[in-house]
């Protein structure tokens, strides 16, 4: 079916319209439903951050250092590329060229100015652990009826907290 209003490509559209208890059919190419204003499913909105990704991934494959590899693990730049996971925490210091040119073409920058992530103090972890085990036990041991146990996990607990 013809396009009914450039009536050159073919009619993607097909819109069904009622004014006043009359019933019009309208058939439209993609191009001409776009023009009306009209989405249609059958295109795919172009994105700029997909077209960079497109053009990052032409250029990479051109590129002469992704025969790199980690000496850790064997990935290589290759393999980056495609699938977009480091093999090990040794790959940033083997990449890390690379990396930094890729940070700084997607965000702008190759500093981090935001947020840090602190690690938390091992004993205090240990400590929630052990916290976490205990409570588990208490659940256990009411759950039997094991009344003694119970009071000697929950004093242990009240001690730990």
């Amino acid at each position: 079916m013809v396009c009914d209003q450039c009536r050159e490509r073919d009619a993607v559209v097909h819109l069904t319209q009622i004014v006043e208890n009359a019933v019009s059919q309208v058939h439209l190419c993609e191009r001409c439903a776009a023009e009306r204003g009209i989405e249609t499913t059958v295109s795919v909105p172009q994105h700029p951050l997909g077209d960079f990704l497109q053009a990052v991934q032409q250029q990479a494959a051109q590129l002469p250092g992704d025969a790199a590899r980690c000496a850790y693990c064997g990935t290589s730049l290759r393999d980056f590329r495609a699938s977009g996971r480091l093999g090990c925490a040794h790959c940033y210091g083997a990449f890390e060229h690379s990396l930094r040119e890729l940070l700084r073409r997607v965000h702008g920058s190759t500093r981090h100015d935001g947020w840090r992530y602190e690690s938390r103090d091992p004993d205090l972890m240990a400590r929630e652990l052990t916290l976490h085990e205990l409570r588990e036990q208490l659940q256990r041991a009411v759950a039997e009826e094991q009344f003694e146990m119970a009071a000697t996990l929950r004093d242990q607990i009240r001690g730990l907290e």
